[in-house]
């Protein structure tokens, strides 16, 4: 019997995710069904118990849903229990979900694994303070750099969210002016503007030719956070999706009990984006 998997999200129209799955189980020989499912905001609980009841076995939950995530699911991950954002949810029939968070771990292999970036003694700039930014937060300060900034619209929701995580590293917390003046190794926007074709109202200042930046968004082609990085001369701009794949692969290993091989998926991935 075919068992049925989904993301959800809002948008979801532009979600790799079901063809990334299918790539997996084909690799891997196991039979699952994957689709994506557009949730309304303030339907996400009876979006998953009607997904649940009709024999789901398990969820990805993107933008803006990963915070009700981790409310909905009974129990945790320790990852998701720091993160407070939950993007995997192993789905039971009594309702028990599970929660997971394979965010961050998808991000650090992507940017160590696939892009061989170092992060360990580097300065460090965090666009956003949302669930996206929470679910890498730990991972992030487990690969040491020198300063973390997390910089968001409001400041005091990045400086509560530094403060929550700042036993793990030197982790600071601001809005978005202040980082004006100050040079970082790499920025990470874990805000949604991409998805709107849109920039966080950055400095221009944050950029140096020795930046490296990071969308975890992306699209058809160049999101436009790289666009913006690339006319400020950045050393490198990368988008989301090798990390959409390494985050996959973890979830599907929670699902599955198998991880399978990401370079040949990505590959694949990049070849139709380029067309």
């Amino acid at each position: 019997m075919t068992d049925k998997y989904a993301v959800m999200g809002n948008p979801i129209a532009h979600s790799k995710s079901p063809r990334i799955h299918t790539l997996f189980a084909e690799q891997t020989g196991q039979d699952i069904e994957y689709s994506a499912i557009l949730v309304e905001r303030g339907g996400f609980p009876e979006a998953v118990a009607g997904f649940a009841a009709g024999g789901g076995k398990g969820l990805n939950v993107t933008v803006p849903f990963k915070e009700e995530a981790w409310e909905l699911a009974a129990t945790h991950s320790p990852r998701a229990e720091r993160a407070g954002a939950v993007n995997t949810l192993l789905l039971t029939a009594d309702g028990n979900h599970f929660g997971d968070n394979t965010d961050g771990a998808g991000l650090v292999r992507d940017l160590t694994h696939n892009h061989h970036c170092e992060i360990a003694g580097r300065r460090l700039l965090l666009v956003g303070a949302g669930g996206a930014a929470r679910g890498v937060l730990e991972p992030l300060l487990a690969e040491h750099p020198a300063l973390l900034v997390i910089a968001n619209r409001t400041a005091p929701r990045a400086v509560e969210l530094a403060r929550h995580f700042c036993d793990l590293g030197r982790v600071e917390g601001c809005g978005l002016d202040d980082v004006d003046g100050h040079d970082f190794d790499l920025v990470i926007n874990a805000t949604a503007a991409s998805l709107a074709g849109e920039v966080p109202a950055l400095p221009a200042g944050v950029i140096s030719t020795g930046t490296w930046c990071y969308d975890m968004m992306y699209g058809n082609g160049p999101t436009a956070f790289m666009h913006w990085a690339s006319e400020l001369e950045a050393a490198v701009t990368m988008d989301g999706l090798g990390m959409l794949v390494e985050q996959a692969a973890e979830s599907f290993r929670l699902w599955r009990g198998v991880r399978p091989d990401t370079a040949p998926v990505i590959r694949t991935l990049r070849m139709a984006q380029e067309q």
